[in-house]
């Protein structure tokens, strides 16, 4: 007898979260040299952690035998103060993905449902499911929210709306006007989920922090992953009104956040030149990537984050390509360039299948990626690539 009979029948077809292809599996799998490798899947940090967020971690090493602060008491001050908050509005979490548990935890229950555009970061949906919820997936014209068609989504059994901004994986961005118009829609019983875990990429990023301040139910997503580059480290944080982090912290395990992540955190977030050079290296990379794909006639996605997304398919062709075995076009193309030692994402489990995602990387990352998306694309015609 199996086992599925007894356990929560909403979980039998969920589908795992499918994250970006490691390194060291690539190297092992393919007998590849892992030094030849690059990796432009995960959106990253190409630069590493910094420098003082790695003296701070080899610090707290020697110490590894005590249990971290539970309350994240040092980390937890340091973001309240830059932002001008409380400690009581911040939660710390094992990536700000453990958040978005923690909202699931607090607020839905079989039967509820959350708002997310069609194409949104894929967890929203996984963490819903998990807890046998439905999500409505509104369409995003152009891969943008459509924050008034989202807010017209609400029903009585909605409990979150979830806002990656910039959005994960299509990198496009919302602004003030529309976050301001879309709030003054929001029913009380809702929780408004801004998921800005690229925010520190942006010149002038919208404030979503004033609904904070106002007591909106709103939590604010900010992760340690991306700009600071300590993304194996799972430390994230949520930025919300008291009563409503005094909710999410009684879903909390203790000692979610371990001592040596606390510890790099704490120095990442006031490492400013570490953030600036990041943001520059950026800014210069997306002008590359964006400017070989004009050039090489690709639809692709003007980008606020680290990543770009581009069509590199056609699906009226896909079909028909030899020896592909169904596969979607920017699967063969993943596996393709695997094999050549440079990790992409598909963007297939997101309903897009002649597209894939690209992270910004180095300059030398950079320029080997174009080099071999264009030997791939002239080398497999019968694609459609």
């Amino acid at each position: 007898m199996s086992l599925w009979k007894y356990a929560n029948e909403w979980l039998e077809d969920l589908v795992s979260y499918d994250p970006g292809k490691p390194i060291e599996e690539t190297a092992r799998e393919l007998g590849l040299d892992p030094d030849e490798i690059i990796k432009l899947a995960s959106n990253e940090n190409p630069l590493g952690p910094s420098p003082k967020a790695v003296a701070a971690m080899t610090a707290a090493l020697q110490k590894a035998h005590l249990y971290p602060d539970g309350g994240g008491y040092k980390l937890r001050t340091a973001i309240a103060d830059k932002f001008g908050l409380g400690i009581e509005n911040v939660i710390l979490g094992n990536g700000s993905n453990e958040i978005i548990e923690f909202i699931g935890h607090a607020f839905l229950k079989p039967g509820d449902a959350i708002v997310t555009a069609d194409h949104a970061f894929v967890v929203y949906k996984l963490m819903a499911k998990l807890f046998g919820a439905e999500t409505i997936e509104v369409p995003d014209p152009g891969f943008m929210h459509d924050l008034d068609a989202m807010a017209a989504a609400v029903t009585p059994k909605t409990k979150e709306i979830f806002i990656a901004n910039p959005n994960n994986p299509t990198g496009t961005l919302v602004g003030q006007e529309e976050i301001d118009r879309f709030m003054d829609k929001v029913p009380e019983h809702v929780v408004v989920v801004f998921d800005e875990a690229y925010y520190e990429f942006l010149e002038n990023p919208p404030d979503t922090l004033k609904f904070v301040r106002e007591g909106r139910n709103v939590v604010v997503l900010r992760t340690f992953s991306k700009i600071q580059g300590l993304a194996s480290l799972r430390i994230g944080y949520g930025l919300g009104p008291a009563e409503l982090i005094d909710i999410l912290q009684k879903t909390r395990q203790p000692f979610n956040a371990n001592a040596i992540a606390q510890a790099g955190a704490l120095a990442g977030l006031q490492d400013e030149e570490h953030q600036t050079k990041t943001r520059e290296m950026n800014r210069a990379g997306l002008k590359f990537l964006e400017g070989a794909f004009e050039e090489m006639g690709l639809e692709y996605v003007p980008s606020h984050a680290n990543f770009v997304l581009v069509k590199t398919g056609d699906g009226e062709q896909r079909d028909a390509a030899p020896g592909s075995g169904g596969k979607a076009a920017a699967d063969e193309l993943f596996q393709r360039m695997l094999k050549k030692g440079v990790i992409i994402r598909s963007m297939t489990a997101y309903k897009l299948p002649d597209w894939i995602r690209v992270t910004v990387g180095t300059p030398e990352q950079n320029a080997r990626f174009i080099e071999v998306l264009k030997e791939e694309l002239s080398a497999t015609p019968e694609l459609g690539l």
